[in-house]
């Protein structure tokens, strides 16, 4: 198959994509269409169906597997499809691998690591509650693998989570030895556990979208009432200890304006804040440039940079 980032202008394309999303719209005269955002494992792509009605578009729906027949346009300088045909596929059709994003990093390889940084932890009390979550909860590991970081700023993809995580951790642990004021084992385990909430925020793929629990309540809450869970089943879990996971994880976005409950208290909270934005920001950047590749000139202005971005010269 021709994956969707290999697509160019000019492009006729007669493939299976992921349909992940579709939605009824009627043009300025009054004529009905469809918006579709096909999905395979290395990105998305707009497409217009602009004679829904016609006979060789069957009937479809979001997170369908569907053969499609059209051409490759550019449209105020983004890819889109014109689709002239859409058939459902068969199971047999298709391999699920193909339209998932993964990350480019080894699953195992990564959890390895991160169960390296718990062997490193020293308070039995911090110790106990990852093991917990992190080893002997199988059902949780599971999900936490195959999860997301975010439906689709940056870590968009299965092994997002854990990559993301494991990277906000590392950054937090060589903060420890530039700061040794920081209370390493306290940080530590909030930078492993300041996200476990988006397990549950964020629905499997392939419909990674939020839960009714991810819109009512975020992961930030989430993941604060999971780790009081956890402590509660461990006898004698010191309270000070408790709160201070919990405020580190209700503060790791930094500010009330990004969705944060608690600004910054401890300087491990502030560790976090940082850490965590470091990481997301550089990931997104990182995803911008890669699906730029092609473009060696301006990006174009980015809303969450507030910039104009372009790709480094040497």
């Amino acid at each position: 198959m021709k994956y969707i980032r290999d697509l160019r202008e000019g492009d006729r394309v007669f493939d299976i994509y992921l349909c992940k999303h579709k939605q009824s719209a009627v043009t300025k005269n009054g004529k009905p269409y469809e918006n579709v955002i096909l999905q395979d494992k290395t990105g998305m792509i707009d497409a217009k169906v602009w004679e829904p009605n016609n006979s060789g578009i069957g009937d479809f729906n979001a997170l369908d597997y569907i053969e499609v027949y059209g051409d490759v346009n550019n449209f105020q300088g983004a890819l889109q499809i014109s689709v002239k045909r859409i058939r459902v596929c068969q199971e047999e059709e298709y391999d699920p691998a193909n339209y998932l994003p993964v990350s480019a990093k080894g699953v195992d390889t990564m959890y390895q690591e991160l169960l390296g940084l718990i062997e490193s932890i020293q308070n039995p009390y911090l110790k106990q509650m990852l093991q917990d979550i992190f080893v002997n909860d199988a059902e949780f590991v599971t999900t936490f693998q195959k999860s997301s970081a975010a439906k689709t700023v940056h870590h968009g993809f299965v092994g997002g989570l854990l990559e993301h995580t494991l990277s906000v951790t590392k950054l937090c642990d060589y903060y420890c030895t530039a700061y040794p004021i920081l209370k390493r084992d306290l940080l530590l385990t909030a930078a492993m556990c300041h996200d476990i909430g988006k397990t549950k925020e964020l629905s499997p793929f392939p419909e990674n979208d939020y839960t009714d629990d991810g819109q009512l309540l975020g992961h930030i809450v989430i993941g604060s009432q999971m780790i009081a869970e956890r402590a509660a089943k461990i006898d004698g879990f010191p309270h000070e200890l408790l709160t201070q996971i919990q405020h580190c994880i209700l503060a790791h976005h930094g500010k009330y304006e990004f969705g944060s409950p608690k600004i910054p208290a401890l300087i491990e909270a502030l560790a976090l804040n940082y850490a965590d934005d470091t990481d997301a920001k550089l990931e997104t950047f990182k995803e911008i440039l890669e699906n730029n590749s092609e473009n060696k000139g301006w990006l174009g202005y980015n809303r969450l940079f507030e910039s104009n971005l372009r790709a480094t010269k040497l």
